[in-house]
């Protein structure tokens, strides 16, 4: 199975995955964590603005999806989180994978400017960064999530939130 945890840059995809997979693989050993960022520093797409174009991001998406599909052919559960801003893939993915559950995590992007946790906003803002999603390249509303999270002021705390996603997953705990 493949949980597709999507949102902005600082929602909380990583914190409330990382969760997710600890609980998970206390269960079912055969559960890896994917995230987006691991991914391009591993494959060495993170060092120049280029990387962050509209077609370099797909292509980040393509190869994570491609990933995701190696590793589930092998009957291994993945936790992927990505900022993913493509519709005709998220879509893909319910056909590709054994079982697909797709999480938005959502937060309103003033807290998301507030928190800020890589200084993305920030720099952005200043005109030192370009190519931020939800600032200079929209992100649309996934349409076919099957659980949206919200993870601005007063949400639950991750652990309370991955429980919620093995809940809507149908894992055990």
């Amino acid at each position: 199975m493949v949980i597709w945890i999507v949102g902005l840059s600082g929602s909380g995809k990583t914190t409330i995955g990382l969760e997710l997979y600890r609980m998970w693989k206390a269960q079912e050993p055969n559960t890896v964590m994917v995230d987006g960022d691991d991914m391009r520093r591993l494959f060495g797409r993170d060092t120049a603005p280029a990387d962050y174009t509209l077609e370099r991001r797909r292509k980040n998406a393509e190869r994570i999806v491609a990933i995701c599909e190696w590793l589930d052919q092998q009957d291994i559960n993945v936790v992927c989180c990505i900022l993913c801003l493509f519709e005709d893939i998220m879509r893909e993915n319910r056909a590709r994978f054994s079982r697909y559950l797709q999480v938005h995590v959502d937060a309103p992007l003033d807290v998301l400017k507030q928190r800020d946790p890589k200084g993305l906003y920030a720099r952005a803002m200043s005109g030192a960064e370009k190519n931020v999603v939800g600032l200079d390249i929209p992100f649309p509303v996934p349409p076919e999530s099957d659980l949206t999270l919200f993870t601005g002021p007063g949400a639950p705390p991750p652990p309370a939130l991955a429980h919620q996603i093995m809940q809507t997953a149908g894992i055990a705990e």
